[in-house]
């Protein structure tokens, strides 16, 4: 049995949302078929993993290296021609005819996409009796429209018409494809409100977290922090709703917080910051780390995580995996929207600057809510977010069955990622 998987970015290691989920669906579709993995590398150091993820998946495997300003070429060229810019950014060889000679000499009668920019180069291998299932994870179509909103002119003309292009694009993916995978409820009626009949079997894939990992009984190497309380954000500093939540929280609440708790100390943990987010860090009260080995030991010192994300689709997994850690979480409608959580109970959220200072606040002087609130928070991803689970939904739309064994059946240390901001 066969599989082909094609991402948009190398789906190892798993250091960012999108290849968080991409890696665990991989690992489970590798115990269940030879999979053919074709994918982008558009970060060098992801180089180093090709051998890896051959071992894992079994089958043949094409890795494209792309660079951002060719990409950024080739969309302000599909711009041009009238096209999205998302259509546009990856190079359509040599990935286009691998996977049809795949398809062709393995017999490939499944096929899954990740993200609704890798739907073009699989349009060529829909056939009868070729099931295939396509995994947009969120609404990048939303996304954009969020972008148009909180930019100026003419950036926000821009978003906009890439809102509008992206949006045609996942319709078009959704009515070719026998099954559109979403990360939650909120996201499958947010698409069949704007897709019509486009939408005729969209189902809900969440995702899990590793709960061993991301535990606070976990085996990592202890830090401490600077300040008191000490709060934490993890996750892809050159991710613009990254920047813009650290940036605004530094502005905004910070300020609030320590007007009241002078030594508050705010630590903005990931990789790759850009030059605004690494000004943060000559700021009192600011620590920029840039890249780590791994985020735990930076979520276990903290007294609480924020996220205070003001753009924001589907999960979090920055907010799942520190409420794995037991830690409370301050968090913003946006990020939480996807999390099936009690506000007050299993996080914190606010709408607005001060509601999000009177927050940090309130937690970091009562340590005994904060305590309980990291409790329940475990306790519900332990109960609500496992990966074993989520993924069974695989076998049945892909009809697969367990037959193999995929790679290594750990993960080595030396390679785990220690979340989405390594």
């Amino acid at each position: 049995m066969d599989v082909l998987f094609l991402a948009h970015r190398i789906p190892y290691p798993p250091n960012k949302g999108d290849k968080i989920r991409s890696w665990h669906i991989l690992k489970h579709l590798a115990t269940r078929a030879r999979v053919h993995l074709g994918c982008f590398i558009d970060d060098p150091a992801d180089m180093e993993h090709q051998d890896f993820l051959r071992s894992v998946v079994g089958g043949e495997c094409c890795f494209v290296p792309i660079s951002p300003l060719a990409s950024k070429v080739r969309g302000l060229k599909g711009l041009l021609d009238g096209e999205s810019i998302t259509a546009s950014y990856y190079p359509t060889q040599p990935l286009t005819q691998w996977a049809q000679d795949i398809a062709a000499r393995h017999q490939v009668d499944r096929v899954f996409l990740y993200s609704s920019a890798m739907f073009p180069f699989a349009s060529k291998l829909i056939t009868p009796g070729r099931k295939l299932v396509m995994d947009f994870v969120d609404m990048d179509s939303d996304k954009w429209r969020q972008y148009a909103e909180s930019k100026s002119w003419p950036m926000s003309l821009l978003y906009k018409r890439e809102a509008v292009k992206v949006l045609g694009l996942e319709r078009t993916a959704a009515y070719r494809s026998d099954v559109s995978l979403f990360v939650t409820d909120a996201e499958v009626a947010s698409f069949k409100a704007v897709a019509g009949s486009a939408a005729h079997d969209v189902r809900a894939l969440f995702n899990g977290v590793d709960h061993q990992k991301f535990s606070p009984d976990a085996d990592f190497k202890p830090m401490t922090l600077p300040g008191s309380p000490n709060l934490v954000f993890t996750g892809a500093m050159d991710y613009w709703a990254n920047v813009d939540s650290v940036v605004w929280f530094a502005d905004e609440v910070l300020p609030l917080v320590r007007r009241i708790l002078p030594e508050t100390h705010f630590t903005i943990v990931g990789a790759r910051p850009t030059p605004e987010v690494q000004k943060l860090g000559k700021r009192p009260g600011i620590t920029v780390t840039g890249t780590v080995d791994d985020v735990r030991p930076y979520i276990a010192a903290s007294d609480m995580a924020v996220a205070p994300l003001r753009i924001a689709r589907g999960v979090q997994n920055k907010v799942l995996e520190a409420m794995a850690m037991a830690k409370a979480v301050v968090t913003t409608p946006a990020a939480a929207q996807g999390i099936a959580a009690t506000p007050g109970q299993d996080f914190l959220v606010a709408a607005d600057a001060q509601q999000m200072a009177d927050a940090v606040v309130a937690l970091a002087r009562d340590p005994v809510r904060a305590a309980a609130v990291g409790r329940a928070a475990r306790t519900l991803v332990l109960d609500r977010y496992d990966w074993d689970r989520s993924l069974s939904l695989l076998d049945d739309v892909l009809d697969l069955t367990p037959q193999r064994q995929a790679g290594p059946a750990v993960v080595p240390l030396s390679r785990a990622s220690g979340g989405d901001a390594a």
